[in-house]
């Protein structure tokens, strides 16, 4: 992962190659999106600060396995007609104003209808009621469980999975601040969040 600071032009160096985007004045949601749009290649994270991270491609494995969860989800939503799923590549502006990318995202479909058309169609300014979040073989733990608490709880995400595939566990972050810990033998409930959703793993 490589991260570059906005505003003013600048390039991410690694061991291998130099990656270089223009970067204009980058001070609004709108900027931000604008920039995404002109560098379609590849995908961006922003921080609450404005630091923009470049978020790498998944391997294999991932994909299939991020897949899987969001073919879970959609199934189940196209049953309740709840709400709206979102996949990986859906990029959400929060109220703390970062921009951010989960593996899976749910919002329910009275939140999702108050928006306007120009909001849904760009990065959409709001919240999931839930989502997931796959570890993959090159991911950090501990800055993954820091992301779940520290960006998707504290914007309001109701109902958040982190799952580890390499320790078949699955940490589960509620809105009250509890966090469960749970294996792969336990069959996980979408509780009051997504109603009758359950995933084993």
């Amino acid at each position: 992962m490589a991260t570059l600071t906005a505003p003013g032009p600048s390039s991410i160096t690694s061991e291998s190659k130099s990656i270089s985007f223009r970067i204009p004045q980058i001070t609004t949601s709108e900027d931000f999106y604008l920039f995404c749009q002109d560098n379609p290649s590849y995908k961006f994270e922003r921080e609450s600060d404005g630091l923009i991270i470049v978020m790498p491609n998944t391997g294999g494995k991932t994909g299939r396995k991020n897949s899987e969860l969001t073919t879970d989800v959609t199934i189940w939503n196209r049953q309740t007609k709840l709400g709206e799923v979102f996949d990986s590549s859906t990029a959400f502006n929060l109220p703390d104003g970062s921009t951010r990318s989960p593996d899976v995202a749910w919002i329910h479909r009275e939140r999702w209808d108050n928006l306007t058309e120009r909001e849904q169609e760009q990065f959409p300014p709001i919240c999931p009621d839930f989502v997931i979040e796959l570890l993959s073989a090159t991911d950090s733990l501990k800055t993954a469980k820091a992301k779940m608490e520290d960006v998707w709880i504290a914007n309001g995400c109701r109902l958040a999975w982190l799952i580890d595939p390499k320790t078949e566990t699955t940490y589960i972050f509620r809105a009250n601040g509890e966090i469960q810990i749970v294996g792969f033998d336990k069959i996980l409930s979408g509780e009051d969040v997504l109603v009758g959703f359950e995933l084993k793993l």
